[in-house]
């Protein structure tokens, strides 16, 4: 499957992003990297807050591609485009964050304390390394967005 194949199903459309927008991204990313290290947040909201950051990854990747996903099942979309577009050697790590997006969805709406301090620190770490890739794929494949 590639991207290109996702959009002939009807699940993503195409876009183009900009340099302000991916600006504008990496300042979540950076803003809720930074407030979800907060230990006077419960574990719940660090674990949401490291959850959002890594979506923005995602979906910078998929924005410089020059798809957004369409409303339904977005959040899934982006995080499954992962491995299609930074390589299969990601797949573990896009189910990784499909397993987080569960927990996210569960800690946001069902019920308090589904997230532990441990669980947001590994996000939290996994996410800080995503970002170092997004970056160096950023210079690699499209620099002109930087």
């Amino acid at each position: 499957m590639t991207l290109q194949n996702w959009a002939d199903n009807g699940w993503l459309r195409a876009h183009k992003t900009s340099p302000q927008e991916i600006k504008n991204l990496l300042g979540i990313v950076e803003r809720d990297t930074k407030d979800s290290r907060d230990k006077g947040l419960s574990a719940d909201w660090r674990f949401g807050i490291a959850y959002n950051a890594a979506l923005k990854l995602c979906t910078i990747l998929m924005y410089a591609e020059g798809f957004r996903p369409e409303k339904a099942l977005a959040h899934y979309r982006t995080l499954r485009a992962l491995p299609l577009i930074l390589g299969s050697e990601r797949d573990d790590e896009a189910d990784y964050l499909d397993r987080c997006r569960t927990k996210r969805n569960t800690v946001e709406y069902d019920y308090v304390g589904g997230a532990t301090d441990s669980d947001a620190e590994e996000l939290i770490a996994f996410t800080e390394e995503l970002e170092k890739d997004v970056r160096s794929w950023l210079k690699e494949k499209h620099p002109e967005l930087l």
